[in-house]
């Protein structure tokens, strides 16, 4: 039995079940296709962002000394064969080419990025100290230091205080600050969390009230200061794109800038101008879609959310897509201007 699917974003298809087609596919199936992509689409990958996968298949393992791959994501299939339709591959090749020579701001960045402009609340997770052997988890208030080390203010009260200062091995699960399901990013930092020195509570204190300005318990007599060394990183930055980077790569990374106000800028453009993005998206990018979501914008570009139903096909795909800036922004005013370029070279074309 011979099906016909379109294979554009397989790591956004392979990610899931693929339950409104009715049918799932196996890593072993389908791995000669991905490597092939990958070898295509991502010869030069970082060798310092050491990617993980669930695809461990055979291909995997007779590949041992190759460099890091892009993750994908296992399923399952029982012999069931692809075939596309010609004008669409071409499409998709040409996309998934654009994609892979799309600048990014790679992974430390990414991670930096990530960490500094959450809204400042993550899960930590410590070895309980009430149940040995169980990891406990909480909700908890932070703020990253100019190292990116997350600050605490804890009371010695909570369960979590008492666990690290019995074992200070944690780790601390940061999702992105509009965080909404599998294809968005999140961060999990692993590390040591212990008590700041008297001479460093003043600096951290301000630190911490900046990004929790109505923290006013930081000051109660039971409420100390702790702060978490960083030792691993691992990140997960949507479907098909997962790895991880060490501590002194996160460490010596420094946050996008534009990123700061990018979630602004992405608002602004999804209420009021969203024609534009998809005119961008088929100017630039020559994909024709009928929505376009940004979910981010930084200082090479945005990360935009579409929908898309391909050739010879009734089922629409969502997926990201990275529409690059054809220059880096510097500033505020440098996106609107950079947005206001590429609307107008988009315009044209239509004409």
């Amino acid at each position: 039995m011979i099906i016909r699917i379109p294979y554009v974003l397989l790591g956004s298809i392979l990610s899931t079940r693929s339950t409104t087609l009715g049918f799932t596919f196996s890593s072993k199936s389908l791995s000669p296709l991905i490597a092939a992509r990958q070898s295509v689409t991502n010869p030069s990958y970082p060798v310092s962002s050491r990617l993980f996968s669930t695809n461990m298949d055979e291909v995997a393992k007779k590949d041992e000394t190759a460099t890091p791959k892009q993750a994908g994501h296992g399923v399952r299939n029982d012999g069931v064969e692809i075939e596309i339709d010609e004008e669409e591959r071409k499409i998709q090749e040409r996309f998934m080419e654009h994609q892979s020579a799309a600048p990014k701001l790679g992974f430390p960045t990414d991670v930096r990025t990530l960490v500094q402009y959450n809204h400042g609340f993550a899960v930590m997770s410590t070895n309980s100290k009430a149940n040995p052997g169980f990891p406990g988890g909480s909700v908890v208030g932070f703020a990253p230091d100019d190292e990116g080390r997350p600050l605490f203010a804890f009371s010695g009260m909570s369960s979590h205080t008492q666990d690290i200062l019995e074992d200070p091995r944690c780790s601390l699960t940061i999702a992105s600050k509009d965080f909404k399901g599998a294809a968005d990013g999140r961060v999990n930092l692993m590390g040591e969390a212990t008590l700041l020195p008297k001479e460093e509570l003043e600096a951290a204190r301000e630190t911490y009230l900046k990004k929790h300005p109505g923290a006013f318990w930081v000051n109660f007599s039971d409420f100390n200061f702790f702060r978490m060394s960083v030792m691993d990183v691992r990140f997960v930055g949507g479907f098909a794109r997962a790895g991880s980077i060490t501590a002194e790569e996160y460490t010596n990374a420094k946050p996008d800038a534009i990123s700061a106000f990018g979630g602004h800028v992405a608002n602004h453009m999804n209420e009021d101008h969203m024609d534009a993005t998809i005119a961008m998206i088929s100017h630039y990018i020559g994909l024709d879609v009928t929505e376009a979501v940004i979910t981010s914008v930084d200082s090479l570009g945005m990360y935009v959310k579409v929908k898309r139903t391909p050739r010879a096909s009734d089922q629409p795909q969502q997926f990201k897509l990275r529409l690059p800036f054809p220059r880096p922004a510097e500033d505020r005013k440098d996106v609107k201007t950079i947005i206001v370029e590429m609307t107008q070279a988009s315009a044209q074309k239509e004409e």
